[in-house]
Protein backbone atom coordinates (compact mmCIF):
# COMPACT_ATOMS: atom_id res chain seq x y z
CA UNK A 1 0.00 0.00 0.00
CA UNK A 2 1.18 3.29 -0.87
CA UNK A 3 1.77 6.21 1.82
CA UNK A 4 0.71 9.60 0.38
CA UNK A 5 2.07 13.15 1.56
CA UNK A 6 1.01 16.17 -0.15
CA UNK A 7 2.84 19.71 0.70
CA UNK A 8 0.63 23.05 0.12
CA UNK A 9 1.83 26.25 -0.76
CA UNK A 10 0.86 29.19 -2.78
CA UNK A 11 1.66 29.00 -6.29
CA UNK A 12 3.39 25.50 -6.05
CA UNK A 13 6.45 26.94 -7.62
CA UNK A 14 9.00 27.35 -4.99
CA UNK A 15 8.62 25.96 -1.64
CA UNK A 16 6.26 23.07 -1.91
CA UNK A 17 7.83 22.09 -4.91
CA UNK A 18 11.03 21.95 -2.92
CA UNK A 19 9.45 20.01 0.41
CA UNK A 20 8.06 17.76 -1.83
CA UNK A 21 10.88 16.46 -4.07
CA UNK A 22 13.69 16.94 -1.13
CA UNK A 23 11.13 14.85 1.16
CA UNK A 24 11.31 12.19 -1.34
CA UNK A 25 14.68 11.68 -1.86
CA UNK A 26 14.93 11.53 2.24
CA UNK A 27 12.65 8.72 2.19
CA UNK A 28 14.33 7.28 -0.94
CA UNK A 29 14.87 4.04 1.32
CA UNK A 30 11.69 3.40 2.63
CA UNK A 31 9.27 2.14 0.15
CA UNK A 32 5.27 2.92 -1.11
CA UNK A 33 5.63 6.37 -0.09
CA UNK A 34 5.22 8.82 -2.97
CA UNK A 35 5.37 12.90 -2.33
CA UNK A 36 3.66 15.45 -4.26
CA UNK A 37 2.60 19.15 -4.21
CA UNK A 38 0.25 21.78 -4.74
CA UNK A 39 -0.82 25.39 -4.16
CA UNK A 40 -3.58 27.13 -3.53
CA UNK A 41 -3.26 29.48 -6.12
CA UNK A 42 -1.19 27.63 -8.34
CA UNK A 43 -2.07 27.72 -12.30
CA UNK A 44 -1.77 24.10 -13.67
CA UNK A 45 1.90 23.35 -15.38
CA UNK A 46 4.10 26.32 -14.45
CA UNK A 47 7.20 25.59 -13.38
CA UNK A 48 9.64 25.48 -10.46
CA UNK A 49 11.18 29.35 -10.50
CA UNK A 50 14.86 29.49 -11.36
CA UNK A 51 15.84 30.69 -8.05
CA UNK A 52 14.08 27.71 -6.26
CA UNK A 53 15.30 25.11 -9.14
CA UNK A 54 18.90 26.17 -8.53
CA UNK A 55 18.73 25.54 -4.81
CA UNK A 56 17.14 22.29 -5.57
CA UNK A 57 20.01 21.11 -8.09
CA UNK A 58 22.14 22.33 -5.17
CA UNK A 59 20.32 19.24 -2.85
CA UNK A 60 20.59 17.06 -6.05
CA UNK A 61 17.13 16.90 -6.92
CA UNK A 62 15.57 17.31 -10.11
CA UNK A 63 13.04 20.83 -10.37
CA UNK A 64 12.48 19.84 -14.16
CA UNK A 65 10.31 16.77 -13.39
CA UNK A 66 7.32 19.28 -11.54
CA UNK A 67 4.67 20.85 -12.80
CA UNK A 68 2.79 23.31 -10.46
CA UNK A 69 -0.83 21.51 -9.73
CA UNK A 70 -3.54 23.98 -8.09
CA UNK A 71 -4.90 22.32 -4.98
CA UNK A 72 -8.31 20.49 -5.02
CA UNK A 73 -10.23 18.57 -2.57
CA UNK A 74 -9.64 15.34 -4.50
CA UNK A 75 -5.77 15.87 -3.44
CA UNK A 76 -6.41 16.31 0.06
CA UNK A 77 -8.93 13.70 0.67
CA UNK A 78 -6.25 11.04 -1.14
CA UNK A 79 -2.87 12.08 1.03
CA UNK A 80 -2.21 10.86 4.73
CA UNK A 81 -0.21 13.21 5.54
CA UNK A 82 -0.45 16.91 4.91
CA UNK A 83 2.38 19.63 5.20
CA UNK A 84 1.40 23.29 4.54
CA UNK A 85 3.98 25.41 4.16
CA UNK A 86 2.22 27.93 6.31
CA UNK A 87 -0.84 28.70 9.36
CA UNK A 88 -2.68 30.09 6.07
CA UNK A 89 -2.07 27.28 3.81
CA UNK A 90 -2.88 24.79 6.90
CA UNK A 91 -6.46 26.87 7.52
CA UNK A 92 -6.89 26.82 3.92
CA UNK A 93 -6.21 23.01 3.55
CA UNK A 94 -8.49 22.25 7.18
CA UNK A 95 -11.49 24.03 5.47
CA UNK A 96 -11.62 22.59 1.99
CA UNK A 97 -11.62 18.83 3.97
CA UNK A 98 -12.08 19.61 8.02
CA UNK A 99 -11.41 15.78 8.52
CA UNK A 100 -8.18 15.84 7.52
CA UNK A 101 -7.23 18.16 10.23
CA UNK A 102 -5.60 15.28 12.34
CA UNK A 103 -3.04 14.84 9.57
CA UNK A 104 -2.28 18.51 8.81
CA UNK A 105 0.44 20.20 10.18
CA UNK A 106 3.05 22.57 8.97
CA UNK A 107 6.60 21.16 7.78
CA UNK A 108 7.61 23.31 10.74
CA UNK A 109 4.87 22.20 12.97
CA UNK A 110 5.77 19.06 12.65
CA UNK A 111 9.38 19.10 13.20
CA UNK A 112 9.00 21.12 16.33
CA UNK A 113 6.81 18.68 18.13
CA UNK A 114 8.56 15.54 16.31
CA UNK A 115 11.68 16.80 17.98
CA UNK A 116 9.47 16.71 21.37
CA UNK A 117 9.43 13.01 21.26
CA UNK A 118 11.55 10.06 21.24
CA UNK A 119 12.07 7.50 19.20
CA UNK A 120 10.49 4.98 21.70
CA UNK A 121 7.08 6.98 21.84
CA UNK A 122 6.99 7.27 17.94
CA UNK A 123 7.83 3.83 17.54
CA UNK A 124 5.37 2.81 20.38
CA UNK A 125 2.54 4.88 18.72
CA UNK A 126 3.14 3.59 15.08
CA UNK A 127 3.40 -0.47 16.25
CA UNK A 128 -0.57 0.55 17.50
CA UNK A 129 -1.49 0.73 13.47
CA UNK A 130 -2.04 -1.37 10.82
CA UNK A 131 -1.92 0.22 7.71
CA UNK A 132 1.40 2.49 6.89
CA UNK A 133 -1.43 5.09 6.99
CA UNK A 134 -3.12 4.04 9.89
CA UNK A 135 0.82 4.56 12.00
CA UNK A 136 1.16 7.53 10.40
CA UNK A 137 -1.82 8.73 12.00
CA UNK A 138 -1.47 7.43 15.33
CA UNK A 139 1.99 9.30 15.27
CA UNK A 140 0.12 12.49 14.72
CA UNK A 141 -1.91 11.91 17.43
CA UNK A 142 1.23 11.61 19.56
CA UNK A 143 2.34 15.15 17.95
CA UNK A 144 -0.78 16.53 18.21
CA UNK A 145 -0.57 15.64 21.88
CA UNK A 146 2.63 17.47 22.43
CA UNK A 147 1.16 20.89 20.90
CA UNK A 148 0.55 22.07 24.76
CA UNK A 149 4.03 21.69 26.05
CA UNK A 150 5.63 24.63 23.22
CA UNK A 151 7.17 27.34 25.10
CA UNK A 152 3.47 29.61 25.30
CA UNK A 153 5.79 32.90 24.51
CA UNK A 154 7.11 31.52 21.44
CA UNK A 155 6.32 33.39 18.27
CA UNK A 156 3.44 31.43 15.69
CA UNK A 157 5.17 32.46 12.93
CA UNK A 158 7.53 30.29 13.62
CA UNK A 159 5.51 27.49 12.06
CA UNK A 160 5.67 29.59 8.91
CA UNK A 161 8.46 28.92 6.05
CA UNK A 162 8.87 32.23 4.16
CA UNK A 163 7.56 32.91 0.88
CA UNK A 164 10.71 33.87 -1.50
CA UNK A 165 8.48 34.61 -4.80
CA UNK A 166 9.71 37.50 -6.95
CA UNK A 167 12.41 38.42 -3.95
CA UNK A 168 16.01 38.48 -3.35
CA UNK A 169 18.39 35.45 -3.71
CA UNK A 170 18.62 35.85 -0.26
CA UNK A 171 15.25 35.62 0.84
CA UNK A 172 15.12 32.05 -1.53
CA UNK A 173 18.45 31.14 0.64
CA UNK A 174 15.64 31.62 3.96
CA UNK A 175 13.24 29.67 2.41
CA UNK A 176 15.51 26.74 1.61
CA UNK A 177 17.89 26.71 5.47
CA UNK A 178 13.70 26.96 7.05
CA UNK A 179 12.61 24.38 5.17
CA UNK A 180 15.56 21.70 5.16
CA UNK A 181 16.43 20.86 8.54
CA UNK A 182 12.38 20.86 9.46
CA UNK A 183 12.10 18.20 6.39
CA UNK A 184 15.00 16.21 7.58
CA UNK A 185 13.28 15.70 11.19
CA UNK A 186 9.91 15.09 9.51
CA UNK A 187 11.73 12.56 7.17
CA UNK A 188 13.46 11.00 10.19
CA UNK A 189 10.16 10.53 11.94
CA UNK A 190 8.21 9.19 9.53
CA UNK A 191 11.11 6.51 8.76
CA UNK A 192 10.93 5.47 12.59
CA UNK A 193 7.15 5.69 12.06
CA UNK A 194 6.80 3.29 9.07
CA UNK A 195 9.71 0.83 9.92
CA UNK A 196 7.70 -0.14 13.17
CA UNK A 197 6.41 -3.75 13.62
Amino acid sequence: MTLSILTVCTGNICRSPFAALYLQSKLAGVTGVTVSSAGTMARDGDSMTDEMGALAERFGLKPTTHAARYLVEPYIEKADLILPLTRGHRSEVVQMVPRKLLVTFTVREFARLGSLVSDDEVTAAAAAGGTDAEKVKAVCRLLASRRSQGDPAADPTLDDVVDPYRREDEVYELSVAQMVPALDEIARVLTLTLKAA
